[in-house]
C-alpha cells in the first residue's frame, strides 16, 4: 500500500483576495465582500466562493500596471489564494486611453482602476467588473482581457477617439470623487481658526465696511476669485502637493495626478468660501444698519450687508490660506487626497 499526497479538497471554497489601496478604496472592498460570494455563485452554480478583504498600496505612485501585477501576485502567494483582484486608486493608461480593468490569467491576478469606473454608481460598476474579471481569470473570455472605456469592440475613427476623451473625463471625475474635495477645509483646523478670525475682524473694521461700500460687483467678483486662487496656489506649493515626473514613463500619471490635486484643491477652497459666505452674511446682518448708515453716509439695505460679507469672505479665505501654510505638510495632504500611506493591513 502507497502513502500518496492528500489532494485538493473539491469541497475547499475558492478564495479570492481583494487587495484595496487605503481610504476609500478599502471602504469599498469590505462593502463588496459581503456581496461577491453570491454574485460569483449565481455566476458558477456549484462553486463555493470566500472573498478576503487586504488593505494594502502595494506599490507607491506613480506605478505602472506590471508593478502592481506583480506585487499582487507575490501577495496571492503568501496568503495562498487562488485569485487576487487588487482594487487601486491610480490612474493606468495604455496608449492615452484610460485602462478601466485588466487579468493576467497567467498571474491568477486582476486589477481595477477605480477612478476609471467614474463617480456615479462605482458599487454597482465594481461589482459587474469584478464579476467579469474572474471569468477571465478562469478563462472564460480569454480575449477580453482588458476593457477600455466601454466594453463593446472599439468603433474606427471619431468614435476611439470619443472614447478617448469620454474615458479620461470619467477617469478625472472619478479621481475628484475619491479625493473629496469638499471635506479639504475640514481637515485643516488651523485654515480655519484664521479664516474665521480674519472674517470677524473684516467685519467690525470701518475700513472695511467703507470698501466694499466702494468696490462694487465686479471688484468684490474679480477679488473673490483672486483669493480663491491664491490660497489654492499657496496650499499646493506650501505643502509640496505638486509632483514632479520621476521617470519618462510616468509622465501622463503624474500629469493627472498634478490636474486633479489642483482641482481638488481649488473645488475645496471654493467649498471653503460658500460656507465662509454664509457665516459672515449672518454676522453682516447683524450689525446695525444706523451704525452703517452713519459711517457710509446712506440709507442701508440688504445688499450693502451682502457687499460687506462678500468682502469679508474673501478676506477670510486669504486668512485661511495662511493659517493654511501654518499646517504641516502631511496634514495638507491628508485633507486634499484620499489617505496615501499605507497602515497595517486589517483582514476580513
Amino acid at each position: 500500500m502507497t502513502n500518496e499526497e492528500p489532494g485538493p479538497d473539491p469541497d475547499a471554497p475558492v478564495t479570492i483576495g481583494l487587495v484595496a489601496a487605503p481610504g476609500p478604496a478599502t471602504d469599498l472592498a469590505v462593502a463588496l465582500a459581503a456581496d461577491l460570494p453570491e454574485q460569483l455563485a449565481a455566476r458558477w452554480p456549484g462553486v463555493r466562493w470566500r472573498v478576503e478583504v487586504v488593505s494594502s498600496r502595494l506599490v507607491e505612485p506613480p506605478a505602472e500596471l506590471s508593478e502592481l501585477i506583480d506585487a499582487a501576485r507575490r501577495r496571492l502567494l503568501e496568503d495562498r489564494w487562488q485569485f487576487a483582484v487588487c482594487l487601486t486608486d491610480l490612474p493606468l493608461q495604455t496608449s492615452r486611453r484610460p485602462v478601466v480593468a485588466h487579468a493576467s490569467a497567467t498571474h491568477g491576478v486582476a486589477v481595477l482602476s477605480l477612478p476609471a469606473l467614474g463617480p456615479v454608481a462605482v458599487r454597482r460598476h465594481a461589482t459587474q467588473a469584478i464579476v467579469r474579471l474572474v471569468d477571465a481569470l478562469l478563462g472564460q473570455h480569454a480575449q477580453s482581457d482588458v476593457f477600455s472605456g466601454r466594453d463593446d469592440p472599439d468603433d474606427a475613427g471619431v468614435g476611439v477617439v470619443a472614447r478617448v476623451v469620454s474615458g479620461n473625463l470619467r477617469l478625472l471625475l472619478g479621481m475628484l470623487r475619491a479625493n473629496r474635495p469638499w471635506r479639504l477645509a475640514a481637515g485643516l483646523s488651523r485654515a480655519l481658526v484664521a479664516a474665521v478670525a480674519a472674517g470677524v475682524f473684516a467685519l467690525v473694521t470701518i475700513d472695511i465696511w467703507k470698501l466694499a461700500d466702494n468696490f462694487g460687483t465686479l471688484r468684490l467678483g474679480a477679488l473673490a476669485v483672486l483669493s480663491v486662487l491664491g490660497t489654492s496656489f499657496t496650499l499646493v506649493i506650501s505643502a509640496g502637493l505638486w509632483e514632479r515626473v520621476p521617470r519618462s514613463s510616468a509622465r501622463e500619471q503624474v500629469v493627472l495626478f498634478n490636474i486633479v490635486t489642483l482641482a481638488t484643491v481649488v473645488i475645496g477652497v471654493w467649498a471653503l468660501y460658500a460656507a465662509l459666505f454664509m457665516f459672515m452674511t449672518i454676522g453682516a446682518l447683524f450689525l446695525p444698519s444706523g451704525l452703517l448708515g452713519s459711517i457710509l453716509g446712506h440709507r442701508i439695505t440688504t445688499s450693502d450687508h451682502l457687499e460687506l460679507a462678500w468682502l469679508a469672505t474673501s478676506i477670510a479665505t486669504v486668512g485661511g490660506g495662511l493659517g493654511a501654510a501654518l499646517e504641516s505638510d502631511s496634514a495638507v495632504r491628508e485633507a486634499a487626497y484620499t489617505y496615501q500611506g499605507d497602515p497595517k493591513p486589517p483582514e476580513g
